[in-house]
């Protein structure tokens, strides 16, 4: 019986030891909340939410959502950047870095709460992405309002602007009429067994001069919260890019392209050129190069260099945030802002980050 008890202290005092180690650890250090772009109103309500004890999950609910609520530069939530049909749709993910699960949305239509719709789908479903109009419907049947019209005033007169000027720019190739609105035809048919894409071409797309992308029309809120418990989540929403070929899915609900968070290691989040940044996964290398310790300024300056290695003309960015705190960006193509919140700070701060080899660390 004396050697029971002793086990069943032993095992108590174990307990007390690894909880008292954990909460000397995160002391003062959590909670933290990083966001793309000075979308200071969007960090503060996540701020608020994880301040006050919610789960790093619910503050990124939060977060993005206030920038939905907002239509940050008019690129996230409703009422912003219409397809080539002049409808506004939307794209979101979100992601718990304690469990890994993903719920996500891409080419919504009809319902203006995108990350709650990821959030839904994460929650009710065995799933990770939904699309289309039957991502509505599950949204809409899982309590969401709509459907609505997620176009507004400012977003049908930069469309009829666009119409006007022949669709240009947009983001077609190889087509015929090449300079004016469609419909559009292949320039050139590709038979069975031939190749679309000879060497030369190669080449031609991957040093493209001219990209449609840039800060005034594609902006995504990609945010990481670690909450006062050490757990990380991500979160993405965004309208997409502005005259986008209907249908498309952009980098926003890609899981380790735009966002992607771990709770051994930290988070990441991007924004740019979608179509270019998911074919590398950066913020899942951001990730992957913490995790065998490279530091979050070396990790994102990496993962950006991958991609302008192939596509010297991209143009995009990524934070990187580390589970002791460390938050770092890097960018290609234009200059890159990120915003930041620790117990530390009386408010946000915004950190700013020079095309290619300037990066902020702290």
């Amino acid at each position: 019986m004396a050697t029971a008890g002793f086990k069943s202290l032993l095992i108590t005092t174990l307990l007390v030891t690894v909880v008292v180690a954990n909460d000397v650890e995160n002391n003062g250090k959590y909670p933290i909340v990083v966001s793309t772009w000075p979308f200071v109103d969007a960090v503060r309500a996540a701020w608020r939410a994880v301040d006050g004890g919610f789960s790093a999950v619910d503050a990124v609910v939060e977060g993005c959502s206030a920038c939905e609520e907002l239509r940050c530069d008019g690129t996230v939530g409703p009422g912003g950047s219409p397809d080539e049909n002049g409808e506004t749709t939307l794209d979101a993910l979100i992601m718990n870095g304690a469990s890994m699960e993903i719920g996500a949305v891409a080419a919504m239509r009809y319902v203006k709460d995108g990350i709650r719709a990821a959030r839904l789908v994460m929650q009710y479903t065995e799933h990770t992405l939904l699309v289309g109009e039957q991502a509505s419907l599950f949204a809409i049947s899982m309590g969401l309002r709509g459907p609505m019209n997620l176009s507004s005033e400012d977003s049908l007169h930069k469309w009829t602007k666009w119409k006007e000027s022949d669709c240009q720019p947009n983001f077609r190739k190889n087509v015929s009429p090449s300079n004016s609105c469609g419909p559009y035809h292949p320039t050139k048919k590709v038979g069975f067994g031939e190749t679309s894409c000879p060497a030369a071409n190669l080449v031609e797309t991957s040093t493209r001069n001219i990209t449609p992308i840039n800060i005034h029309n594609h902006d995504t809120i990609s945010m990481a919260v670690i909450d006062k418990m050490g757990h990380v989540a991500v979160g993405t929403s965004t309208n997409g890019a502005t005259f986008k070929i209907p249908g498309r899915v952009g980098d926003g609900p890609i899981p380790g392209s735009s966002a992607y968070a771990d709770d051994e290691v930290g988070a990441c989040g991007a924004t740019g050129d979608g179509d270019i940044m998911m074919r590398f996964l950066p913020c899942y290398q951001v990730i992957e190069s913490m995790r065998q310790g490279m530091e979050p300024k070396l990790a994102a300056e990496n993962a950006i260099s991958r991609i302008a290695r192939k596509f010297p003309k991209f143009v995009g960015a990524v934070f990187a945030v580390s589970k002791n705190g460390v938050h770092a960006g890097a960018c290609h193509g234009w200059t890159f802002q990120y915003s930041v919140r620790l117990s530390s700070m009386d408010d946000v701060e915004v950190y700013t980050i020079m095309p290619q080899i300037a990066t902020a660390n702290v």
